[in-house]
């Protein structure tokens, strides 16, 4: 069964936490789906990925790059996974429902990461976690420590 976690970003922004969480998931041999609610977003993602590190990058696709299956990380807006991913990343709010309605079964692991300096993430936050418990569905809450470490809250 699919894994679905939840970050609780506090101590850095997305911007530093997704390069790492994507270098770590693509050494375990895992492919990467991150999906944003728009195509704003997925610009600056794009950038980020490229340009995250002096001496590195991680290599990614979007929709128009090419065969998508090459990509070991892939950007959307949608809940397509072409590239097979293993992990699929949620930023800015993108809905866990729809994801597991369709190929969510395919993943080993979904993890929705919020802001907890920003209201509007939070809640959004909590009512997807409320959502998936009413289902049943096993969640596991991940809250940024001090240091940016993760401990597991729930």
């Amino acid at each position: 069964m699919t894994e679905v976690w939840f970050y609780h970003l506090q101590g850095q922004p997305l911007e530093k936490v997704l390069p790492s969480i994507v270098e770590k998931s693509l050494g375990k041999g895992w492919r990467v789906a991150i999906q944003a609610r728009s195509n704003e977003r997925l610009d600056a993602l794009d950038s980020l990925l490229w340009t995250y590190s002096d001496t590195s990058f991680l290599p990614h696709g979007r929709a128009g790059d090419g065969n998508p299956y090459l990509q070991p990380v892939y950007l959307t807006s949608g809940s397509e996974n072409p590239n097979g991913a293993a992990l699929r990343l949620l930023v800015d709010g993108a809905d866990i429902a729809p994801v597991l309605a369709g190929t969510g079964s395919a993943y080993a692991r979904i993890v929705t990461l919020f802001d907890g300096n920003n209201a509007s993430e939070l809640e959004h936050a909590l009512q997807q976690w409320k959502q998936l418990k009413t289902l049943g569905l096993p969640v596991t809450y991940w809250q940024q420590g001090v240091a940016g470490r993760w401990e597991k809250k729930s």
